[in-house]
């Protein structure tokens, strides 16, 4: 009978601790391996990291432009050109690259050029009256550039055959300032038989 009582007791307990899940199991060993029930102390949770601990990496430095800034403090670009019922029209764009303030007031001065940088025989006029079809030029007006902004001119002719293979313009923005010599990028300008350019005045850029 009391085989029987102490196996039937060893069975309730089996079962106890099983229905009491792995948590209490383990319990019970901890208690057989530590009879003085000495406190373990558990692992501290690690710490999510913050922005306070991240290590603070310097910026790096801007790439510097493809073009640098002319001595002049803008850089001049020009645009693609446009064409409907026999009139070509283009942009030139000048932008303020330098740490100052540039002041405009009036016209560009313009030059074609051939492919070998020589100048065409071709008249350059302050407005657009001289080109048919072109409308009428605005009133040139004086305009202040901050560092990064830019103004424009519209340069308009009548299409003829070209007869270079490249063209470039001699740009400078006012007369008496240092020009500058840019590419046509829609290639040769078709204005070479009729020797009339158009152009208006500076306009800021929107």
């Amino acid at each position: 009978m009391t085989v029987i009582r102490i196996g039937h007791v060893l069975t309730l307990a089996v079962a106890a601790v099983l229905a009491t899940g792995c948590s209490s199991l383990e319990r019970e060993l901890e208690r057989e391996r530590n009879p003085a029930r000495t406190a373990t102390p558990e692992p501290a949770p690690p710490v999510a990291p913050t922005d306070r601990a991240l290590p603070t990496i310097a910026p790096s430095e801007p790439a510097a432009p493809a073009t640098a800034c002319p001595a002049s403090g803008v850089r001049i670009a020009p645009g693609l050109v446009q064409g409907a019922m026999g009139l070509r029209a283009m942009t030139v764009t000048l932008t303020n690259c330098g740490t100052r303030p540039y002041e405009l007031n009036g016209y560009p001065t313009v030059r074609v050029l051939d492919e070998d940088r020589a100048p065409y025989d071709i008249t350059v006029h302050q407005g657009t009256d001289a080109i048919p079809m072109a409308g009428p030029a605005p009133d040139p007006a004086p305009l202040t550039l901050k560092p990064g902004e830019s103004a424009w001119s519209g340069l308009s002719w009548r299409m003829m055959s070209p007869d270079a293979s490249r063209t470039f313009l001699e740009i400078a923005p006012a007369a008496g300032e240092r020009p500058q010599t840019v590419e046509t990028i829609d290639g040769p300008l078709d204005l070479t038989d009729t020797g009339q350019l158009g152009t208006t005045p500076w306009q800021k850029s929107d």
